[in-house]
This record gives C-alpha cells, sequence and structure tokens, in this order.
C-alpha cells in the first residue's frame, strides 16, 4: 500500500512540476534580423552580442518544489537549453545574397520616398509619381522581387528553427528593425498604416 502511494506522488508530482513552454525567442529574433538587415543594407558587422542571461526570451519553467528536485535527477534536462533563432542555411543564404545585390538598385528609391517600408515586413512603390515613367516598371519588379524573397525569408528562417507557427512573429520582428536599421529619411508605414518619414 505505502508503495503505490509513493508511486502515486512520485507521478503526480512529475506530472505537475515540469511545464515546458516554449516562447519565441524575441530578442534572438531581433539580434538575427539586425545581423541580416545590416548585411543586406551593406553596414560593417558588428563584434558578437553579448549573451543574454538564462530563460531571459522563454525556456523552460521548472518548479523548485522537492518533488521536482528528486525528478530533476531522474528526467534529463536536455530540453532547458535557452532558444536561439538559427538563421544559416544555404536557402537563408542564397536570399540574403540576392536581398543585397537588390538593394544596392532600391537605395535610391528609398532615398527619394518613392519605395516605403510597409508594417507587414514588406516594400511598397509608395510615390510613384516620384519615378520617371519609363522606370516604373521596373521599380514595380523589383519591389515584387524584394517582396516574395522578404516572404521567403521570414518563411525560411521559421521552418530553419522548426517552428512554422513563428512566422508571424519572425515577419513583425523583421517589420520592426528594418525601420530600425533605416537611415533618416527613408518612408515607412506606422500599425495604422499611415506613412511617416523617419
Amino acid at each position: 500500500m505505502k508503495r503505490t502511494a509513493i508511486s502515486a506522488i512520485i507521478a503526480l508530482s512529475s506530472a505537475a512540476c515540469v511545464t515546458v513552454n516554449i516562447y519565441f525567442p524575441a530578442a534572438a529574433a531581433e539580434q538575427a534580423a539586425d545581423q541580416i538587415i545590416q548585411d543586406i543594407y551593406g553596414r560593417p558587422k558588428k563584434g558578437d552580442a553579448p549573451e543574454k542571461p538564462p530563460n531571459e526570451s522563454g525556456g523552460v519553467d521548472v518548479d523548485t518544489s522537492l518533488g521536482c528536485r528528486v525528478l530533476s535527477f531522474i528526467v534529463p534536462m536536455a530540453f532547458a537549453a535557452q532558444l536561439d533563432i538559427d538563421i544559416s542555411s544555404p536557402g537563408i543564404d542564397k536570399l540574403r545574397a540576392s536581398m543585397r545585390k537588390r538593394h544596392q538598385r532600391l537605395s535610391a528609391f528609398y532615398a527619394s520616398g518613392a519605395v516605403g517600408m510597409t508594417a507587414t515586413g514588406l516594400l511598397d512603390a509608395r510615390d510613384l509619381a516620384l519615378v520617371p515613367i519609363a522606370r516604373r516598371n521596373a521599380l514595380k519588379q523589383l519591389v515584387a522581387e524584394e517582396n516574395r524573397d522578404r516572404n521567403a525569408l521570414y518563411q525560411g528562417i521559421a521552418r530553419e528553427n522548426g517552428h512554422l507557427e513563428w512566422e508571424s512573429e519572425i515577419r513583425a520582428t523583421f517589420a520592426k528593425r528594418w525601420v530600425t536599421n533605416a537611415p533618416r529619411g527613408w518612408w515607412y508605414q506606422d500599425d495604422g498604416g499611415g506613412w511617416k518619414k523617419k
């Protein structure tokens, strides 16, 4: 009888005290976005950022009750590793190279205000009146190609990290970081869809 009661207590403790929550690692996503964006914009790469303290961006919640401390000797804690965003894959590298090359042609359109960054992490031909008629179709094609690559980048990062459900959060992170890393004078959409000059 005592053995059954002890087994039941251990089973209940193990079920109640370890909860694995996989959170979107927002800080790591911002660092990854900055690294990619600065590479595309052609800015010099900064040194590695200092490491974040454990569990800053999510991970594993562990109860410190006696039952959980006992269980920690039994259950391996390999799943407790801090989450990070992996941006190193041949597909992502290819997209970055394509976007970096295209940025050289887009930069004049950013500077003139003809192109702006949307609140969804894409580009929009904001004011075609600023572009000579003969170049408007070329600009539209550049914007369409860039948006195709940006969508593929957000999907690729989510897929590479094994969390397809993170795509919308990756997109939202990039939408903010494109603007943060942009030079003064470029146009962007606020959350309400209105255009503003940085």
